[in-house]
């Protein structure tokens, strides 16, 4: 009885172990179900497995974008955008050519993106600018192929204006864009004047566009003022860095198991020597004459010791150059005159200057690039006038034109003088400004109207103003000797008057801020 009693007591131990290890493994199963299968691993082996598989690796952030680039972004995202969505309210040949100067301004971007990854190249492939050079001509080709159309002077203007892309070559990249914007302004006014009071849609979409120079003029003046700048000290090449960027490609990197920078090899092992020190290096092999800057005769002579000096000739006294002037006198060699100078090598003077009239002058040049007269070079031609019949969306730039009289006629967009001295100018009326810099003895006759003189570095000038160009303003800075000529009121007999502009000025702290104001000097 006993017996049968243990019996079931130990029956009913196995069974209850039985389910408590059922319930185990259903456990287990749910918990490995959750987290993914782990191959026969342990639960906590194959949990710490899943999770590890379960977190993706960390993807590298992407290279951040140069600060210029994305201040060009914003003009292409803001500016841009907007005017192919006024180009789109007039449809047709106007919305074409608008979206491809999107592209254009796109494609220039590329360009900027390249310059902030390679070196400047020299010369510069012809690669770098294919997409800018093919969607600028798009643009032009409309103009061009629809000249019939009653919107050519939409066309137009925008032709024009797309010019300004090539601020990326041009040293002085804002006065570029500023000069770019009177040709397309010269068909842009036509449109405001047209559609002023009859289609809104061709106001705000001319509109849209002089904002786009306008936010291009101070992206360059704020990140090219001098022109466009390279990566010149760890940059790519420069074909190499466009692949890239056409690829979506980041310039490539040693990367390690991690995706971060590759750690640095390991140090080589240190070599083992016996207490007596480093063995010497090894001799080279000797025997054999030496071929093309071999060292093995040099080595072999050196191995000799103090054997090598017995093939020398012992030189006597009387054969002894510098103990026998005699010998010396006899030399080819170097000779030295009683005052101790060597005769054999004179002094070597300093070249002397060719004489002013000897020079080599440049010809004096005046042609028309583009939009875009240039004058340069000329001298002493006072006795000739150089004439420039200007149009409208036409600048003039004069450099280096030296006691000069020069005359423009019609209304120019802009004039530029630099380098110049005793050059006189007469103007008839301008679209923006004359500007001046480092002129001596300078003189300007404005007849019609100039809206704006800047004056830079000007020692000694004479303004003539008209009646008509009495509201012109004079910006002046580090400047001396400069005179204002007024003409005579109309109907009155009195003479023309001249007055000097201020040289002095006169600054103090008032209430915490600094007040100027000019210096008159009385009798």
């Amino acid at each position: 009885m006993a017996a049968q009693s243990s019996m079931h007591n130990l029956t009913t131990l196995i069974k209850r172990l039985e389910a408590a290890t059922s319930r185990l493994e259903d456990i287990a199963t749910s918990v490995d179900g959750s987290l993914g299968p782990t191959n026969g691993v342990p639960a906590a082996a194959g949990a710490a497995s899943t999770e590890v598989a379960a977190t993706p690796e960390a993807a590298a952030p992407p290279e951040p974008l140069p600060k210029f680039v994305e201040a060009f972004d914003q003009i292409i995202e803001e500016d841009i955008v907007a005017f192919v969505q006024a180009a789109g309210k007039i449809g047709g040949l106007v919305e074409q050519q608008a979206k491809a100067v999107k592209e254009a301004f796109e494609a220039e971007r590329t360009y900027l993106l390249v310059t902030s990854k390679a070196k400047k190249p020299d010369p510069q492939p012809p690669e770098l600018m294919t997409e800018l050079h093919r969607h600028t001509s798009t643009v032009d080709e409309i103009r061009e192929a629809n000249r019939p159309s009653p919107l050519f002077t939409h066309l137009s203007a925008v032709s024009e204006g797309i010019v300004a892309l090539g601020w990326i070559v041009e040293k002085r990249p804002g006065d570029f864009v500023t000069d770019t914007l009177g040709g397309a302004q010269y068909y842009g006014n036509k449109i405001l004047k047209e559609y002023k009071d009859k289609d809104k849609s061709h106001v705000e979409y001319i509109q849209a566009y002089y904002k786009i120079f306008r936010s291009l003029s101070a992206y360059v003046k704020e990140h090219f003022p001098t022109g466009l700048t390279w990566n010149n000290k760890d940059g790519l090449d420069a074909v190499e860095a466009l692949k890239q960027i056409q690829a979506g490609a980041a310039p490539p990197k040693a990367t390690g198991a991690g995706g971060g920078p590759a750690p640095p090899p390991p140090p080589p092992p240190l070599p083992k020597f016996d207490d007596d020190g480093p063995p010497p290096p090894p001799m080279p092999p000797s025997g054999g004459a030496s071929q093309g800057g071999d060292m093995t005769a040099v080595f072999e002579q050196l191995n000799r010791g103090s054997a090598i000096t017995a093939g020398l000739k012992k030189v006597d006294k009387s054969q002894m150059t510098h103990k026998n002037p005699s010998i010396r006198a006899s030399s080819t060699g170097l000779q030295r005159s009683d005052s101790g100078s060597s005769a054999g090598r004179g002094k070597s003077p300093l070249p002397n200057k060719k004489p002013e009239s000897m020079r080599s002058k440049k010809p004096g040049r005046k042609e028309l690039d583009g939009t875009k007269w240039i004058v340069e070079n000329f001298e002493n031609n006072q006795s000739e006038v150089i004439e420039i019949s200007a149009e409208l969306n036409q600048s003039i730039l004069i450099s280096k034109c030296n006691k000069c009289v020069l005359k423009v006629n019609g209304k120019a967009n802009a004039i530029s003088i630099d380098n110049c001295n005793g050059l006189s100018i007469l103007v008839d009326s301008l679209v923006s400004s004359l500007d001046v810099i480092k002129a001596t003895k300078f003189a300007v006759q404005v007849d019609g109207v100039v809206p704006t003189l800047l004056l830079d570095q000007v020692d000694g000038a004479q303004i003539y103003l008209s009646n008509e160009s009495l509201a012109t303003e004079i910006f002046t800075s580090k400047c001396s000797a400069l005179n204002v000529v007024l003409p005579p009121k109309e109907d009155s007999d009195e003479d023309s008057k001249e007055l000097a502009l201020p040289e002095q000025i006169r600054t103090v702290v008032k209430n915490g801020t600094l007040v100027s104001e000019i210096v008159d000097h009385a009798g």
